[in-house]
């Protein structure tokens, strides 16, 4: 197959995985830089052009949209998907996702565990809205956040209210939500693809940080799941509409809760940690489901 991958930057770790695995099982796999595309809208026959040139017509897509490209990465995936190429994740998939509160509200109406979580726009509402959610500690998440940035903990009443005003002040989106404090600062990422679980690793926080992103000193480790995080983590990924996705969960004692699913999972961390192919198992689902006008989703709203 010609298979082309969305990335920004070809030496990321998860782009030459990608593309020596699609390599190695005999497609011809090309790099394209989404901001470096551009698109006629207006032609009978959709067309994305690429540094002065026509693109050929690809029989799949591997989109790995950062989240501060959002809206253009997921206008390339969409010009993609009207052109027949079968897209990993569509674009409306990726956009669902990438919106903390969508998503959210989403995953509550399907049942799916969530840590207990508030969203308000006038500041009388803030104490209300952290005694809602639990109380303090809580934590406070910019909806535009990525990557553990924008994320706090606040530890007393007090201080939550001086941090939701302090962000209200800068007309800055934001989401409470409940402190699952026997996770004890760690997370279990999930790595979906199709309908399974392919790899899970457990992520640790680095001392004296409850947020366990790898990037910022974390640890992780191979993971266990139990039957109950499968199908939860198969269920986020589901209703986001998501082929392939990291869903992250916590351990709470009223069984596990889904802080985020994410459209673009990095695959060093959950490689090195698992010792599995996990980019040779996507271009595996891409094999046994790449047709043209393919690509839909499962995820609504």
């Amino acid at each position: 197959m010609k298979i082309a991958i969305l990335s920004r930057n070809k030496n990321l770790y998860s782009t030459r995985r990608l593309k020596e695995a699609g390599e190695a099982r005999g497609h011809d796999v090309d790099i394209i830089d989404t901001l470096h595309c551009y698109m006629d809208i207006t032609s009978s026959r959709p067309v994305v052009r690429y540094k002065g040139k026509e693109l050929p017509q690809y029989d799949a897509i591997i989109p790995r949209i950062g989240a501060s490209i959002s809206f253009y990465g997921t206008a390339v995936v969409r010009q993609f998907e009207m052109s027949g190429s079968f897209c990993v994740n569509e674009s409306v998939a990726i956009s669902r996702s990438r919106d903390k509160l969508r998503s959210t509200q989403l995953l509550s109406r399907k049942g799916i565990g969530l840590p207990r979580t508030g969203f308000a726009n006038r500041p009388d509402n803030i104490k209300d809205l952290i005694k809602n959610v639990g109380g303090a500690p809580c934590v406070i998440k910019l909806l535009e956040g990525t990557q553990g940035i924008g994320v706090v903990l606040a530890e007393t009443a007090k201080t939550a209210e001086a941090i939701v005003e302090a962000f209200m002040g800068l007309n800055a989106d934001i989401l409470i939500q409940e402190f699952i404090k026997e996770a004890g600062g760690a997370d279990i990422r999930c790595f979906v693809v199709g309908d399974k679980v392919v790899a899970a690793m457990k992520r640790q926080g680095a001392e004296g940080e409850f947020r366990s992103n790898l990037h910022r000193g974390g640890s992780a480790v191979l993971v266990k799941l139990t039957p109950k995080e499968r199908a939860t983590a198969v269920a986020a990924a589901k209703i986001m509409g998501l082929n392939v996705c990291g869903v992250d969960l916590l351990r709470a004692e009223r069984g596990p809760v889904v802080m985020e699913v994410n459209s673009s999972p990095g695959l060093e961390g959950i490689e090195t940690a698992t010792k599995k192919d996990v980019a040779g198992l996507i271009f595996a689902h891409i094999e046994k489901h790449a047709k043209p006008h393919a690509t839909r989703t499962t995820g609504k709203g």
